[in-house]
């Protein structure tokens, strides 16, 4: 077995990665898309590998070479990897809902497997692995969760949670016993512009600056500015220990507080009713049983009722003390997010 700090020493008397290519997937995606401007800031040189099916639109006034494939294909994956010295590894499956969820867990872990293998394989500097908040537990206190509470695999709710905690245990099996190059980082709930698709967040800003949520249901949730999302991705790059996890989130918010900042920015009544959960259960049954005849994704879902049982708080006092990682307050975010969308016709 190699050891995180063995690892570490080695890469110490090699020169920094800054300036050198590094592959970004999920570049086309809103964390991906900030992560690889970022890089892009900071004077590297950005091969980017997307779908031949995705969007280019985040791409489009980027200076990156595309490597086409898909993550599962491992061949496709070999390639993008030839004459890179990092991999920062962002793209996933992120849907909270899925007709098939064997999907989810199948892209989300063959994919990490592929890149992870190939990135040893090509002998890269730094791999920077984007798992999620999603991977950690939330202490029974109420306390913030950190880096020291990883959720157990039988905790996670839904297939989304329970693919970033297989991926994740993946990574953290090759850094132990091959020694793999990795740095892991733990974004929150990212929100800013460019949020094409969108999101599950993205989709709650539309609905509620378009008027469409009367309600809300009594949950919490830590929200981060894309951007710093990004930053944080590239101090763990140059920064970050072998083996170390680090939280990349911003302000821990209720959901009632949320909703009432866009209702302030978009000038519209903030939602006064407290729905309890138990009363949308149903109504979440039936939504997803319709969204298998129509194939699009549903706003409201069993697992997201389950999961917001939970308050989604997070402390990222570790990457502040050690990456020198500096979110801004949250509510620049909305703003971006709500101007972003406005522009790019999503509040009609």
């Amino acid at each position: 077995m190699v050891s995180p700090d063995a690892v570490l020493n080695k890469l110490e008397d090699r020169e920094r990665v800054a300036g050198d290519q590094i592959l970004v997937t999920g570049a086309s995606g809103f964390v991906g898309a900030a992560v690889a401007r970022a890089a892009l800031a900071a004077g590297h040189k950005v091969r980017a590998l997307v779908r031949a099916t995705s969007s280019r639109t985040n791409l489009t006034d980027l200076n990156v070479e595309l490597a086409e494939g898909d993550m599962c294909d491992a061949e496709a994956v070999g390639r993008a990897m030839a004459g890179v010295s990092a991999l920062v590894h962002v793209a996933a499956d992120y849907r909270l809902w899925a007709p098939d969820p064997a999907e989810i867990l199948r892209t989300n872990c063959e994919g990490t497997r592929n890149l992870m293998r190939a990135a040893l394989k090509a002998g890269v500097r730094r791999v920077v692995y984007t798992s999620s908040v999603a991977t950690i537990a939330i202490p029974a206190d109420g306390t913030p969760g950190d880096e020291t509470h990883a959720l157990p695999l039988d905790k996670a709710i839904g297939a989304y949670k329970r693919s970033k905690v297989a991926a994740e245990q993946i990574v953290k099996a090759m850094i132990a016993e091959e020694g793999l190059p990795a740095v892991i980082v733990h974004p929150s709930t990212p929100i800013g512009a460019r949020d094409v698709k969108p999101t599950p967040t993205g989709r709650i800003i539309v609905e509620a600056a378009m008027g469409r949520m009367p309600g809300y249901v009594d949950t919490g949730l830590n929200l981060v500015h894309v951007d710093d999302v990004a930053a944080g991705h590239l101090a763990a790059l140059e920064k970050g220990q072998i083996g170390g996890h680090y939280i990349l989130g911003g302000e821990n918010v209720r959901l009632a507080q949320m909703l009432a900042d866009i209702a302030a920015l978009t000038r519209r009544r903030p939602p006064k009713i407290n729905v309890p959960r138990r009363l949308l259960y149903p109504l979440a049954a039936v939504v997803e049983a319709r969204a298998r005849l129509s194939g699009r994704e549903p706003f409201l879902t069993l697992d997201g009722l389950r999961m917001a049982k939970y308050l989604m708080f997070f402390s990222s006092a570790k990457a502040e003390r050690e990456l020198a990682y500096r979110p801004r307050p949250y509510k620049q975010g909305l703003e971006d997010a709500l101007a972003w969308f406005g522009t790019h016709g999503y509040l009609k």
